[in-house]
């Protein structure tokens, strides 16, 4: 037996086992179609497309064909918020991003996206895999019918990218920057002292390239993989936001899946979020070294100036929106608690 024959005989082999586990009824049946939607390329350096890379290979090596997922990545089916209605109305199946788009419809998620609630992912991963991940959930099945499958960290920590460099607050003032079109990017920034201008993702480089803004804030991963770098020069390493990314599926979506596979396809979807963590710090540190190679310039955030700002949104920013979302109150009790276990 040749080497290929052999490679050829173990995926075979592998996809019979996994065939196996499924009932001959959903076999007869034919494959389960699942749309699934994402506004990242299909790039290494893209948190949501490598999110979605290892759950369709677990899937696969869990059901074989038995679900089959038809992936629309790079913005595909349109701008995000529009691609959460098409999820709410089961149009599309199943949407990859970031947690942040989903406060468009249940708005006691954009307490994830507040300015320095937390202290990078591992602090994220504690809190979301308690009460606070429970809740939030719940809250967003209630305003739309719609469920997170998983929690996954993105490719590090969000910082402000502009085309002149920018190294303290004073710097930053009056200076307009893209943010996510979600009102706690957007204190987050006016705490700052910056010009926040909500944007759509697809837009960002054209906005920047033309002037509309004078820059952006992103993760690393993401300015590398949407070559951003060729429009900003300059990284002010703020890391005020550890905004983590959600796969969500609509009512009708999970309503395809029979029962007998929903618990392989959930494990598929945990799965996936086990096997992003230990790479996301990774990329991070890759991806800014290759920031480095296409002339970006790097400032850290002076730690006075950060705990200035993190002071100043507990006080405003926090305080308010738990006002506005009495539900959330304890949610920022148990976040804090899990920056310190």
């Amino acid at each position: 037996m040749t080497a290929l024959s052999r490679r050829q005989f173990l995926r075979s082999s592998a996809m019979l086992a996994a065939m196996a586990g499924v009932p001959a009824l959903v076999r007869a049946k034919g494959p389960i179609a699942l749309r699934v939607a994402s506004s990242m390329p299909t790039n290494d350096n893209a948190s949501l497309h490598v999110w979605y890379e290892h759950f369709a290979a677990n899937l696969k090596g869990a059901v074989g064909d038995a679900i089959k997922l038809d992936y629309f990545p790079n913005g595909q089916l349109g701008k995000e918020s529009d691609v959460v209605q098409q999820v709410k109305i089961g149009s599309t199946d199943m949407m990859v991003s970031g947690a942040s788009i989903w406060a468009t419809v249940a708005p006691e998620l954009g307490m994830l996206d507040l300015g320095y609630l937390f202290t990078g992912f591992d602090h994220v991963h504690r809190a979301l895999s308690g009460p606070a991940g429970s809740k939030l959930n719940e809250l967003l099945q209630r305003h739309s019918g719609c469920s997170i499958l998983a929690w996954a960290p993105q490719f590090g920590g969000r910082n402000v990218y502009t085309k002149k460099p920018v190294h303290s607050l004073a710097e930053i003032k009056g200076v307009k920057l893209r943010v996510l079109p979600a009102p706690a990017y957007i204190e987050t920034f006016k705490a700052m002292g910056a010009v926040p201008t909500p944007i759509s993702f697809g837009e960002i480089y054209m906005a920047v390239q033309t002037g509309v803004v004078e820059g952006l804030e992103h993760d690393s991963a993401t300015v590398l993989a949407s070559k951003f770098y060729e429009v900003v020069k300059s990284c002010w390493q703020t890391q005020h936001a550890f905004g983590p990314m959600v796969a969500v599926m609509g009512k009708r979506g999970l309503a395809k899946i029979p029962a007998e596979l929903k618990s392989a396809f959930m494990k598929a979807a945990q799965d996936a979020t086990e096997q992003q963590r230990p790479i996301a710090a990774h990329k991070e540190q890759a991806a800014n070294e290759a920031l480095k190679q296409h002339g970006m310039s790097f400032y850290p955030m002076a730690q006075t100036e950060r705990d200035l700002v993190h002071g100043k949104l507990q006080d405003t920013a926090y305080r308010s929106f738990a006002a506005k979302y009495p539900v959330t109150a304890p949610l920022f009790a148990d976040i804090a608690a899990a920056a310190k276990s």
